[in-house]
């Protein structure tokens, strides 16, 4: 049975990841990805740039790791680069704003991640051959990865990368070599990467969301290509403007509530993956404040729901179920009272034993006929969490019935929440 490696356990108890899309794009707002259009490096001064600030709204909201769009598509790169003139070092502001970055995450004791564009349309690199611009992509990595101290995590985006054929095993094993214990996302690399994409940009999962996959999406040009079977937990990222990654300010209509961010957790972390959430700072360099405050009021909700389960005793084993019960619940007849209200189950799975369920059921006790059971849920997969959203219901007692299961189970715990 495949299993996650220590890493890949550890990136999972991070759960939620706050994204920023900052770069040259963030000065010229209306361009789009491969639109082509020139953006002169000469327009960079984010004059009041402050990454701590960004790094208080990503604890606010429950982040534990940060991630930078160091080069993106366009080419410009965010650290004096020596292989680029299209660089921070070339503009009124001149400073290294990876650094800043990199400071600002261990300073909110943050998991560092840096985001990498393989493929670009901008810069003096465009006319390159294939092997000069793989060998300007490698020399790139390697300034980010030895001049910053360690770094969690490198985010290889495969948008633009459909196709190309870089030497996969060479350049894993060079970042390894720099950086023993980084975690890469995404396909770009093939057999080299620990984290793979969900598939689609709006921070869901499905409910049948395995930690093991033979089936790897590449981008959103891409729908998929069949590779052997390995263990590539999965992380789904969103936007808090959906109408662009950089800053778009205009489109305050755009912005996502703290509602359906709690449901993009309950979709994401509670199916067993991550979230990535991205903000945009502006051209000040700074988050905007309904940015601020959407991401604060997200964070709340998620503590306020899910901080404290209701009062049910430790989960046990009986005839083949995993129990809780309410200290009131009496097996027959008989009114209990402050049975807790409930509308959400938290389960998890010991996912470093293989994660091994694959279909189970919930089951309800009523406060007076409590020895008959309702049939409340059916779902697939549990993984790291597993969050069933039900209907408000008390309940004396809660079942769960593993109907499928690769080998024994091993659930690690079963607890009752409610969101009013």
């Amino acid at each position: 049975m495949l299993i996650p490696t220590k890493q890949q356990l550890e990136f999972l108890n991070w759960e939620i990841g706050a994204f920023f899309h900052f770069g040259i794009r963030s000065f010229f707002p209306g361009h789009e990805d491969w639109d082509g259009k020139p953006m002169p490096m000469e327009k960079f001064d984010p004059k009041e740039i402050n990454c701590d600030q960004w790094m208080e709204a990503a604890r606010t909201m429950g982040a534990t790791y940060a991630i930078m769009t160091c080069k993106h598509h366009d080419g410009f790169a965010l650290w004096p680069s020596r292989y680029t003139e299209y660089s921070v070092k070339n503009t009124p502001f001149g400073r290294d704003v990876v650094q800043l970055f990199v400071d600002a995450c261990r300073k909110a004791d943050m998991k560092v991640g840096l985001y990498y564009s393989p493929a670009q349309w901008g810069g003096e690199q465009a006319e390159m051959t294939d092997a000069e611009y793989e060998d300007y992509f490698i020399c790139q990595l390697s300034e980010l990865l030895t001049g910053y101290g360690k770094i969690d995590y490198l985010w290889l985006d495969g948008c633009g990368s459909e196709g190309k054929n870089f030497d996969h095993l060479s350049i894993t094993e060079k970042i390894r070599r720099l950086q023993p214990e980084i975690l890469i996302f995404g396909d770009v690399l093939k057999e080299g990467a620990d984290i793979r994409w969900i598939g689609n940009e709006e921070g869901v999962a499905d409910l049948d969301t395995h930690c093991v996959t033979d089936r790897i999406a590449f981008s959103v040009n891409d729908a998929g290509q069949k590779t052997e079977e390995k263990c590539m937990p999965a992380e789904c990222d969103m936007r808090l403007r959906f109408s662009s990654w950089f800053d778009c300010k205009e489109n305050e209509q755009d912005l996502t509530s703290a509602d359906e961010l709690m449901g993009n957790y309950e979709l994401s972390v509670g199916r067993g993956c991550n979230l990535l959430i991205n903000a945009g700072p502006n051209a000040r360099g700074l988050l905007h404040e309904s940015d601020v405050q959407v991401m604060r009021a997200f964070g709340e909700s998620v503590r306020k729901v899910y901080g404290q389960p209701h009062p049910y005793g430790e989960m046990k084993e009986e005839d083949g179920l995993y129990v809780i019960e309410h200290t009131s619940y009496k097996d027959g007849w008989g009114y209990s009272r402050g049975v807790p209200v409930i509308n959400r189950v938290m389960i998890r799975e010991d996912v470093a034993q293989g994660q091994r369920i694959r279909k189970f059921r919930l089951y309800a006790h009523l406060r007076v006929c409590k020895h008959d059971r309702v049939f409340l849920y059916e779902g697939c997969t549990v993984g790291h969490k597993h969050i069933a959203v039900l209907p408000a219901i008390a309940a004396s007692r809660i079942e769960m019935e593993i109907l499928e299961s690769d080998g024994e189970p091993h659930v690690l715990s079963l607890q009752a929440f409610y969101s009013g």
